[in-house]
């Protein structure tokens, strides 16, 4: 198969070695949870429990009210203590259901669904919606519609993302490994219900024995799924560059979506979840994710209940293993740094990151030098240098005309910059103030 490079991109390193061997392990039940209202992007959903509420593991506990929102389920038994305002991961508070667990019992299917392929399509795409299932490489996007594009964007090719190019993480890797039967069922699903003409699996070069283990699963199964190796190269896993590399299409600039270019674009974590959620009606209530990084005692692939805290996930890794420097939830490379160890696991954490003092710098940005490295390595052909700078001085319109929005936030720039300038920063910052005027110019 030919495959189509994208423009940009850089090669860190990915430093998996810590954990990518290591199997995934089940974390004791926490003792509370607190669950976000808004995991996802879109509207928040709405609590249907109310404080003192007696709740069963994946039972909804708040519900989707809007097309682009997702249902949130109870990750343990218990009881609902509090609704309201809990510490999150952007560093902000935002409303949560807190629930104290009163029964460590695992969650039990009802039964398990048969002949699902005898089904037709558009049927199971609630069963996906109810269980609340969103994007879970980290973009939250809900799946149900995803996988609802109009009559005038049929779907051709079907692209499962098991690249994960992010530096450090590994739970799609392991995920890969240990469940190879369950993500190829998903896979199943997902071509069932877009009805595609092409199905790939993408799976980045520096994994070879996930490679090889899908490319016999596939081969066992007689599955029309085509196995494809992806250069390593970063950010090859962002939807828009495996699009062009494995298509060889671009998503269209100023807004356009994969559906455009008849493409779409699937997790296996979130296929997996699919396949859960289709054969056993399983909500989404855990997620495998890794904690690495040299600052932390005991590197883990761990299996997690949402809304555990971190701190609750430290304590089970053996905490810091030397002063800390950074704790980042997701990869060095687009995760954020977190400053409160309460802030809960989510439907998009895919790992949390400790670094430890000697390896994070600290750095007094200069001015820009017009070098151009961060035109050279930006994957989507943007010039980070002007939108940091228009970013910079509060000039939200020129950057607006130079296609801010359609920045991935990948961190590409900031990486190369010898400067020192926090470009990926100031462009998101940007977009904010952005998205805010537009908002309040539709509202009045």
């Amino acid at each position: 198969m030919i495959l189509h490079p994208f423009p940009g991109g850089i090669h860190p390193n990915d430093e998996k070695g810590l954990t990518a061997h290591l199997q995934v392990e089940d974390t004791p039940i926490p003792e509370r949870v607190f669950l976000p209202l808004s995991q996802h992007i879109g509207a928040p959903a709405q609590p249907v429990v109310k404080v003192g509420d007696q709740v069963r593991i994946g039972d909804k506990i708040a519900e989707a009210r809007g097309f682009v929102s997702a249902n949130i389920h109870a990750s343990v038994t218990g009881v609902v203590r509090s609704i309201g305002d809990y510490p999150n991961v952007f560093g902000r508070l935002s409303p949560a259901i807190e629930i104290e667990t009163t029964d460590d019992s695992p969650f039990q299917p009802d039964k398990k669904r048969e002949d699902v392929l005898s089904l037709p399509p558009q049927t199971l795409i609630p069963f996906i919606r109810e269980a609340g299932i969103v994007g879970m490489g980290g973009a939250t996007f809900p799946t149900h519609v995803k996988l609802s594009p109009p009559e005038d964007k049929p779907i051709q090719s079907l692209i499962i993302n098991g690249v994960e190019c992010e530096p450090y993480l590994t739970a799609d890797h392991r995920l890969m490994l240990e469940h190879p039967l369950e993500i190829l069922e998903g896979i199943v699903y997902i071509h069932h219900i877009l009805g595609a003409r092409f199905t790939y699996l993408a799976i980045e070069a520096n994994k070879p024995d996930a490679i090889q283990l899908m490319e016999e699963t596939v081969k066992k199964e007689d599955a029309k799924i085509n196995v494809i190796s992806v250069p390593k190269r970063y950010p090859q896993g962002a939807e828009k560059q495996l699009i062009k590399t494995i298509i060889g299409r671009e998503v269209p600039a100023g807004g356009g979506l994969p559906m455009d270019v008849g493409a779409v674009v699937q997790n296996v974590g979130t296929t997996f979840a699919i396949y859960e959620a289709i054969r056993w009606g399983k909500p989404l209530i855990e997620r495998i994710l890794t904690v690495t990084g040299r600052g932390v005692k005991s590197p883990k692939n761990l299996r997690v209940r949402l809304g555990t805290p971190v701190q609750d996930i430290l304590d089970l890794c053996g905490g810091w293993k030397t002063e800390p420097g950074k704790l980042i939830m997701g990869g060095p490379m687009m995760g954020i740094n977190q400053f409160d160890l309460r802030v809960p696991v989510t439907k998009g954490t895919s790992g949390i990151l400790l670094l430890p003092r000697d390896e994070v710098g600290e750095y007094h940005p200069h001015t820009c030098i017009r070098c151009g490295r961060c035109v050279t390595v930006c994957p989507m052909g943007l010039l980070p240098n002007f939108l940091g700078v228009f970013s910079e001085y509060a000039r939200f319109s020129d950057a607006e005309r130079y296609h801010l929005l359609d920045c991935i936030e990948c961190g590409s720039c900031t990486y190369i910059c010898p400067a020192k300038r926090p470009l990926v920063q100031m462009i998101r910052y940007a977009k904010g103030e952005v998205l805010r005027r537009r908002k309040k110019a539709a509202n009045k």
